[in-house]
């Protein structure tokens, strides 16, 4: 049985909603029940906005604390208390440019460099594609793994950086160790850990690699999900 002190830490895209997407209402109205006399931590790499914007400003507001931009900012209460600086310089704008340019995925819409605080998102599709564009590059991806080739260059070429795979069409990139493993400084005791992205190359992998050379002082379940209906089905029994 799981005690009320533990810490149950949740990604987003993928772990409680479809990647970027708002969350089933259905699934909603169970999440903010079974908050109830929880300790629960978000942890994402997208902004306070887009994350409300899923998830809804009900659960933003109650959970302990969320950690946006993989930790990078942090907020409680509504309050950012937090927040590591890292911004875009020309060089790196540089470098994603000419990865746009050679990328042999022909269907781009805009934004392709998004600057979060202490986080830059890239895609080389564009945050603005249409859910259908973002299914096929998603697939195509898959297949060609595009992203994990960017996230190689990228800390090849910028040693002080790390780049990882998030969410279906983008990669996020950050100072070197200031990845989701970061707000396990900050959460003490067990925790229960739910993400999309487990494994290596993805964004949640850090907090697992993390929690896994920890196992002799902490205790810990990791939940690989698929999507929310699977993290819902493993929410019902406990």
């Amino acid at each position: 049985m799981v005690v009320n002190k533990t810490n149950f830490l949740f990604d987003i895209d993928g772990t409680l909603t479809l990647s970027r997407s708002a969350i089933n209402i259905n699934f909603k109205k169970f999440f903010l029940n079974w908050m109830e006399n929880k300790t629960v931590y978000l942890v994402t790499g997208s902004d306070k906005e887009k994350t409300i914007e899923q998830i809804g400003i009900e659960i933003w507001n109650r959970v302990k604390k969320s950690y946006q931009s993989c930790g990078n900012a942090v907020y409680e209460n509504g309050k950012l208390i937090k927040k590591i600086d890292f911004t875009l310089d020309e060089k790196l704008k540089s470098f994603l440019n000419t990865q746009l340019n050679k990328s042999e995925w022909i269907e781009k819409y805009n934004v392709h460099i998004d600057q979060r605080i202490g986080l830059i998102n890239f895609s080389t599709i564009g945050r603005k594609c249409p859910k259908e564009a973002r299914k096929r590059y998603f697939e195509w991806d898959k297949k060609y793994r595009e992203r994990e080739s960017i996230c190689a260059k990228v800390e090849k070429h910028f040693p002080l950086l790390e780049a990882s795979v998030g969410g279906e069409i983008s990669i996020d990139i950050y100072p070197k160790g200031k990845n989701k493993a970061q707000v396990l400084d900050e959460i003490i005791g067990p925790v229960v850990f739910f993400g999309d992205r487990c494994e290596k190359g993805g964004n949640d992998y850090p907090i697992v690699q993390r929690l896994q050379m920890e196992k002799e002082k902490r205790n810990y379940i990791i939940n690989n999900v698929s999507n929310f209906k699977e993290t819902w089905e493993l929410l019902k029994k406990i």
